[in-house]
């Protein structure tokens, strides 16, 4: 456990919250919008591994998939330590130091010579992130009281949205003016970015290192099948619910596409339509901040109309944006295509959880677990979104046909949550 600390602090609620200002720049301009593309412009169409050719976007989108993979095997696991095992702090750390030095170890990554090396890193950094955010979420019973958790989890993804978007900006700053700046051409401005979100993210996450509460380690017998059989209670509970077991059927559905499209959007962007890095970060920028009015919006929705009509809405939108994708040819009509991913990017994710919330059953004490059944269900989405994604395009050398495909994911969510009543 960790040591006692006075709850709703306001100087340990905002330690907590700088965790997300750091590593959300990671999850914003190295998973979406800076890297994707840049790993597309300096590797080879063709790759050859072994007697196998496939081409980079492939290779990708299943570097994406194993990382993935890893992180929903490992996820019971790590929840189990952190909720039982009082090393919070320790393994916050090590995943911390893992992700931000294998990020900074991209700025190497400079081409074919060092192609496994920064797949490799790149996977190593996304296993970091997730399995730092495990201890940090792990912290919010330790420092706040149950009716201050919205308001403080609140707090950490404006944090992130904050950070996140000024490191942004500062890389788009440094690539578009790296002439008048005195900086080396070529891929180092961009490579720079890697290594400027590296030591953001390291940097910053010493706030709360130095202000949480510290570990004081328990000896508990049975700490690593812990976290698997209360995702094994999850499911034996929602196999009883009609309604809970129809949803996270749609969830799993629906949340594959769009988890999907977000990672695989760029690659999508400058290997079909050409775009430049500049470009692309201008394209993420309106996709943030379209996001947050997508949110309101769909908020709005589900309080006239429930949350119900809300996604269904939703996942209408999300269906139209994968055909249109599929035909769209040029720089204008995509920017348009991407405007409406932010509306219904921010919002889908948000009314999801919330609903989720609605149908877990009432007087549940512990829907820790049953989030944490929901966080690895949506990894397993990931895996197989994005697995397919890379396989369609392997097979049929377009990925304007892996993303048309994407489509069923959200015709088949509707499906599935055609039955749902919600409270």
């Amino acid at each position: 456990m960790a040591t006692t600390t006075a709850l709703n602090n306001p100087r340990t609620l905002n330690a907590w919250a700088f965790f997300d200002w750091a590593n959300s720049a990671f999850a914003l301009v190295i998973t979406v919008a800076i890297f994707p593309a840049y790993f597309i412009e300096v590797t080879n169409d063709s790759i050859n591994i072994g007697t196998i050719t496939t081409s980079n976007s492939v290779l990708y989108a299943f570097a994406i998939s194993g990382s993935y993979l890893i992180i929903a095997l490992c996820s019971p696991l790590l929840s189990g330590i952190a909720d039982y095992g009082g090393r919070r702090m320790f393994f916050m750390r090590f995943f911390t130091i893992l992700g931000s030095a294998a990020c900074l170890a991209l700025f190497f990554f400079q081409g074919m010579e060092q192609l496994w090396f920064g797949t490799a890193m790149f996977m190593l950094a996304m296993i970091g992130f997730a399995g730092g955010l495990v201890f940090n979420n792990a912290y919010l019973p330790l420092i706040a009281t149950p009716d201050r958790y919205d308001r403080v989890s609140a707090r950490g993804y404006a944090f992130g949205y904050i950070g996140s978007i000024i490191l942004l900006v500062t890389c788009l700053v440094i690539i578009q003016f790296a002439d008048s700046l005195g900086l080396p051409g070529g891929t180092f401005p961009v490579r720079l970015s890697f290594l400027l979100v590296g030591v953001w993210w390291l940097g910053f996450s010493l706030i709360p290192f130095r202000r949480l509460p510290k570990d004081e380690r328990v000896r508990r017998p049975r700490i690593i099948q812990k976290g698997f059989e209360e995702l094994k209670l999850v499911w034996a509970s929602a196999k009883k619910q009609r309604d809970l077991r129809f949803f996270l059927g749609a969830f799993f559905s629906f949340i594959a596409g769009v988890q999907t499209v977000l990672f695989l959007a760029a690659t999508f962007a400058e290997k079909e339509l050409d775009f430049g890095t500049s470009q692309l970060i201008l394209l993420i920028l309106l996709l943030q901040i379209l996001a947050i009015a997508g949110a309101y919006l769909f908020a709005f929705v589900s309080d006239r109309r429930g949350n119900k009509y809300s996604l269904t809405c939703m996942l209408i939108i999300w269906t139209l944006i994968c055909v249109i994708a599929y035909f769209v040819d040029g720089k204008g009509p995509f920017f348009a295509l991407a405007a409406g991913v932010g509306l219904v990017m921010g919002g889908i994710q948000s009314v999801a959880r919330s609903t989720y919330s609605k149908l877990i059953p009432e007087k549940t004490e512990d829907t820790t677990s049953y989030f944490s059944f929901y966080d690895v269900l949506e990894k397993v989405a990931i895996v197989m979104g994005t697995l397919l994604f890379g396989f369609l395009d392997q097979i049929t050398g377009s990925m304007r046909i892996s993303i048309l495909v994407l489509s069923l994911f959200f015709m088949v969510g509707m499906l599935l949550l055609r039955p749902v009543k919600i409270r």
